[in-house]
């Protein structure tokens, strides 16, 4: 909108009738220019830049207001106009609204209608600004007293859950000093969220006591599934955030009703190597190296780490289900396997179970600390959230999801963890056997403060494997990230605003598991 006074230009050929309703305006301080007729109208938008809404009467001779509108779009798409019309007829209605009309109004006009149009359209972000603001306000101690009571593995899910909410409703607003008490407030939640998980974490392991953990996963929220005799189409999404599926959310629901909406607590590490591969084993790490020794490396040996999830999704199968079945796993790295997946996403239907891994959003997020391009796009965690909106509306993997909407079949869209926006750098000393991580670390003989980690000295008590006698592990907690001596401002300055995962903090733990189904078939 232009500054100063709101301009308004109103083309009506009954312009003389509506004297009180411009004189109101005025007086509230809208600056107006009329036209009797939709080819001044047009004529004068060629000449003046600063109109900021236009108002038309839909009846007027000649250039009709409809006509008018389709040629004021042609020029101006993005500027705001009113239909005013005595003809409530529906195909006008729809012809106007299928032309991006901002609002209608239906004469006789009286001001306080006009008024509350024009507040809609230009003072509209101001007024969900302020909405907006309100609502974390009266939240913000509703927040800060749960924090302080200390919140269960389900309370710090709807802890989570508000701060997502805040921070989207405040995306759409410019209250920078609001957004600071956000982060803030959000800074000191992660540092309790570090402080619980730490103190529980083993304890979830051993007796199984706690929130759904990344290897139960499988067993209670999907497999179950197959019992409808409908095929199950299981997408993993790497290094999706809550707050990500809540943008990407209202694109599904175009296609899919959400059955159930839900979270789980990634295992630690917090990483691909382990969560993921918890999640198609249906076993912790250390259960894995166990029984399929020749399918597990560690973070010191050579070689992929996640090469074996669909033999180990086929195993999981074989030992829950009990029965033979038509299983797929599908993993997407590269356009062309992407390509693929969409040109064969009817086919998939074929089988009673398929799962599919798409990491695209993992190689997003990784590849920032190398590409200056991708630094400016994901420069923060808005753009980080638009950026994947903009990706997954244009993705192979919606098409295919569209695709698969046009049958009976269940959808479950899950990941295997989130990441964090890094900042605050903690030095860790160990030897060459040290893993290079920046949110966990395994080694002997570590040295570091103890303060500043989740120290795991038997890997055992946390269901993870030993590479060595005396290996560790230790966890970074909230944002902070792990960084040896040598090179460090080096390194501080390469990893620091990057987006990472391995660690503790809620964005990284905290997961959704969406159940879909098509709503042409719901």
């Amino acid at each position: 909108m232009s500054s100063g006074k709101v301009r308004i230009l109103w083309a009506d050929d009954e312009i003389e009738m509506l004297k009180p309703q411009l004189f109101f305006l005025e007086k509230k301080g809208y600056e107006i220019h009329t036209v009797s007729n939709g080819y001044d109208a047009l004529e004068y938008l060629d000449q003046d830049d600063s109109v900021d809404v236009v108002f038309l009467d839909e009846s007027m001779p000649g250039l009709n207001g409809l006509e008018t509108l389709a040629r004021v779009k042609e020029k101006k798409p993005g500027l705001p106009v009113v239909m005013i019309t005595k003809n409530e007829a529906e195909n006008i209605m729809e012809s106007a609204i299928g032309a991006k009309i901002s609002d209608y109004l239906i004469k006789p006009v009286n001001p306080n209608q006009i008024l509350l149009a024009l507040k809609k359209i230009v003072q509209r972000d101001d007024l969900i600004e302020g909405v907006n603001a309100n609502k974390y306000k009266e939240e913000f101690r509703q927040i800060s007293m749960s924090l302080l009571e200390g919140p269960d593995y389900n309370g710090w899910v709807d802890v989570y859950q508000k701060f997502i909410a805040h921070e989207l409703n405040l995306d759409k607003g410019n209250d920078p000093d609001l957004k600071g008490i956000l982060t803030t407030q959000k800074q000191d939640a992660n540092r309790e969220f570090f402080k619980y998980v730490s103190k529980h974490y083993t304890q979830w392991i051993k007796t199984g006591n706690g929130p759904l953990l990344s290897h139960q996963l499988m067993k209670e929220k999907v497999l179950p599934l197959l019992s409808t005799g409908k095929p199950v189409v299981f997408v993993l999404l790497d290094n999706l955030r809550f707050d990500q599926w809540e943008i990407i959310k209202p694109i599904v629901e175009k296609n899919y009703r959400i059955q159930s909406e839900e979270a789980f607590y990634s295992i630690l590490p917090s990483a691909t190597q382990y969560s993921r591969n918890a999640i198609f084993a249906g076993m912790l790490p250390a259960e894995i190296q166990k029984h399929y020794p020749k399918w597990w490396l560690n973070d010191n040996e050579e070689g992929g780490k996640n090469l074996r999830e669909g033999e180990l999704l086929q195993e999981q199968i074989r030992r829950l289900v009990k029965k033979d079945m038509k299983v797929e796993y599908v993993k997407i790295t590269n356009v062309s396997s992407a390509r693929q997946l969409q040109d064969n996403a009817l086919n998939y239907l074929n089988n009673q179970f398929t799962a599919i891994v798409y990491n695209f959003i993992d190689m997003l997020s990784h590849t920032r600390t190398e590409m200056e391009v991708l630094k400016e796009l994901a420069g923060d965690e808005k753009a980080y959230r638009s950026l994947t909106y903009s990706w997954f509306i244009n993705s192979p993997l919606w098409a295919t999801l569209q695709k698969m909407a046009e049958k009976d079949v269940h959808v479950v869209i899950t990941t295997d963890h989130g990441t964090i926006r890094v900042k605050n750098a903690v030095k860790v000393v160990g030897d060459r056997e040290t893993t290079t991580n920046l949110r966990y670390k395994v080694g002997r003989n570590m040295q570091y403060d103890k303060k500043e980690v989740f120290e795991v000295k038997n890997p055992a008590e946390a269901g993870l494997p030993s590479p060595n006698v005396s290996s560790s592990f230790i966890f970074a907690r909230e944002d902070s990230f792990f960084l040896y001596p040598n090179n460090y401002n080096q390194y501080l300055n390469l990893y620091r605003d990057t987006f990472q995962h391995g660690g503790i903090s809620m964005e990284e733990i905290i997961c959704p598991v969406v159940k879909l189904i098509p709503k042409s078939r719901g």
